[in-house]
């Protein structure tokens, strides 16, 4: 039966992988094809970027918008973090639906196959990959089969974010997931580095560290896909990362911002609702047909940190819908200064209310910052070969090539199936 394994190494950049605190992706990205013109999508936040993995759509196709979302539960508009465990209930329940688009899971159940997800993330990043429960979602904060039926406590993950999280659900994963129950499709997703990066500085010893770990555990799936295919005809292997990141500048109020200006009446009004994304933000509208939005765009236009303000029709460029409540989306401006530790890339972030931290020189992502958009990708197996892929390729892209491989249409999707041999 023809199989497909996907790692994601949460938010490590494609410029970090190297000889010394990589050695084995490295390595093994001169063992497959490498798409090294990959991006994420915007905002490049996990949440995101899991919907769009698992779907194969942007955004505007697929619903999800950022790791902050303004929902209307019937008293107006309020930001919520889609990270939490019930904020897929709550988006269900105020909109009668997950994503707007079917998951590569719920695709796989429909041909009569299993899909298999253990994720280290956040809840809201894991359960997104298989919102409906058509397979089975493994995470530390709750864990579902088909039917989104709650598993018991002792078959869940009891494990923390982290290195030494990450290693035992690798470990797991290969001889429980891959070896024993061998579904058509297997999704391991690992918090490092982005655990470690968001609280320490780009490229410090403890970053590295995390990237050394990330690499390990990626060696360890891919010693037992080896095990199980050794000549690369059955199981496509898929190896990458959901975006990269900056290092954090400042610290922006956005909110205090707008109330300051006479643009929003008052913190937590629902007039209007800023969802922070990290270096990147979405403008909710209780009123969006109003002139209310024009003055809005004006002030984030005239604010020097401000990267570049997308509205109304123009948020379709950057694969958000039009015809949302969120009508202006904007990325803070990245710059290319070293960090202490010589790491390229710095960015103002939004500051988020619900989650209100000084971050200031550690790890962020969110915007279209260059750094952020710079995740990895290799494939191996399956008809793919060695060598570097400089076609554009993006998060998308991944849901049509599993579909391909394992034989099912990837009808739909706004996304494409990469080719399997480079192109110089």
């Amino acid at each position: 039966m023809k199989r497909a394994v996907i790692v994601i190494c949460d938010s490590l950049r494609r410029d970090l992988i190297t000889p010394e605190v990589a050695p084995f992706l490295t390595e093994w990205g001169q063992r497959a094809a490498q798409f090294i013109n990959h991006s994420s999508v915007f905002p490049s936040t996990t949440r995101t970027s899991a919907a769009s993995i698992a779907t194969g759509c942007l955004p505007a196709r697929h619903g999800l918008l950022g790791n902050t979302m303004a929902l209307d539960e019937g008293q107006g508009l309020v930001c919520l973090s889609v990270g939490k465990p019930d904020f897929r209930d709550r988006l269900h329940r105020a909109t009668g639906r997950t994503l707007y688009m079917p998951t590569l899971a719920e695709r796989v159940a429909h041909a009569g196959e299993t899909a298999i997800a253990f994720s280290n993330v956040s809840p809201g990043a894991a359960y997104f990959l298989d919102p409906d429960g058509y397979g089975w979602v493994y995470n530390p904060a709750g864990s579902f089969g088909p039917g989104r039926r709650p598993l018991p406590t002792e078959e869940g993950l009891a494990v923390e974010k982290g290195e030494a999280g990450d290693n035992a659900v690798t470990e797991r994963f290969c001889a429980e997931v891959l070896l024993k129950r061998a579904p058509a499709l297997a999704v391991l997703w690992l918090s490092e580095p982005d655990y470690t990066g968001h609280h320490t500085p780009l490229g410090s010893p403890e970053h590295r560290r995390a990237i050394a770990a990330a690499d390990a555990n990626v060696r360890r799936v891919a010693e037992t896909v080896a095990r199980l295919d050794p000549g690369g005809d059955n199981i496509l292997f898929v190896v990458g990362s959901d975006h990269g990141m900056e290092s954090v500048a400042e610290t922006i109020d956005l909110d205090g911002l707008l109330i300051d200006a006479g643009l929003k009446r008052a913190p937590g009004s629902s007039d209007v609702v800023v969802a922070p994304n990290g270096t990147a933000a979405l403008l909710y509208f209780a009123e969006p047909e109003g002139a209310h939005i024009a003055a809005v765009t004006r002030l984030l236009e005239s604010m020097e940190w401000v990267g570049e303000v997308f509205v109304g029709e123009r948020l379709a460029a950057v694969g958000l819908p039009t015809g949302s409540p969120a009508q202006i989306a904007i990325t803070m401006k990245a710059d290319d200064r070293a960090n202490p530790h010589g790491v390229p890339g710095y960015s103002h972030v939004v500051r988020d209310a619900l989650e209100p931290k000084d971050a200031t020189g550690f790890g962020v992502h969110g915007g279209l910052g260059a750094n952020e958009q710079r995740p990895f990708l290799f494939i191996a197996g399956n008809g793919f070969t060695p060598g570097t892929c400089r076609e554009r390729s993006s998060l998308i892209d991944i849901a049509p090539t599993v579909l391909r491989h394992l034989g099912l249409p990837p009808a739909g999707l706004d996304g494409r199936p990469l080719p399997g041999h480079p192109s110089f």
